[in-house]
């Protein structure tokens, strides 16, 4: 399990993210029109999972915000926003903020968070996903990492987008 904050305050996580070398466990996540999206979908293709707690939070949005302008200049890289919140919460702000350059996918019925070792296991956000970033190569094998220690900070953008270069 990890331990991070949020404002300061410490929780924990299910597990830890899955380390650098390693083969991305397999998930399945639900797209805004409820079919399934699986980490096979994306083989063949860098993968970049913006991992959040809520969109509708400012730094979950403002993180989608930025992997969404930067997605355009990334040739053969998908980025995928996860979080827990139903579909439609990720339809309507990115069809309210014109974002299209970026998939979503809902945890809300799977074992994401535990897989990834992201889910709270204690605190306010209980049940919901730790801001991470975790970047995987075309074969599924991850090659960055980052457990945002505070909640309430963005990721290191610079530092996941340089591996896919």
């Amino acid at each position: 399990m990890a331990t991070v904050t949020l404002k300061g305050n410490p929780f924990e996580t299910a597990g830890s993210l899955p380390a650098v070398g390693s083969a991305a466990p397999a998930f399945e996540l639900v797209k805004t029109d409820l079919s399934v999206a699986t980490l096979a979908d994306y083989k063949g293709a860098k993968l970049v999972l913006n991992i959040f707690p809520s969109i509708d939070t400012p730094t979950c949005a403002t993180s989608v915000r930025k992997f969404n302008e930067s997605a355009v200049a990334l040739k053969g890289v998908n980025v995928l926003c996860i979080s827990a919140d139903l579909p439609f919460a990720a339809a309507r702000f990115c069809g309210a903020e014109g974002i299209d350059n970026v998939d979503t996918g809902s945890s809300f019925r799977s074992t994401f968070g535990e897989d990834y070792g992201l889910s709270f296991s204690t605190g306010p956000l209980l049940g919901l996903l730790s801001r991470a970033v975790v970047v995987l190569d075309e074969t599924g094998i991850v090659i960055h990492t980052e457990q945002v220690a505070e909640t309430a900070d963005e990721p290191n953008y610079d530092a996941a987008l340089a591996v896919l270069a």
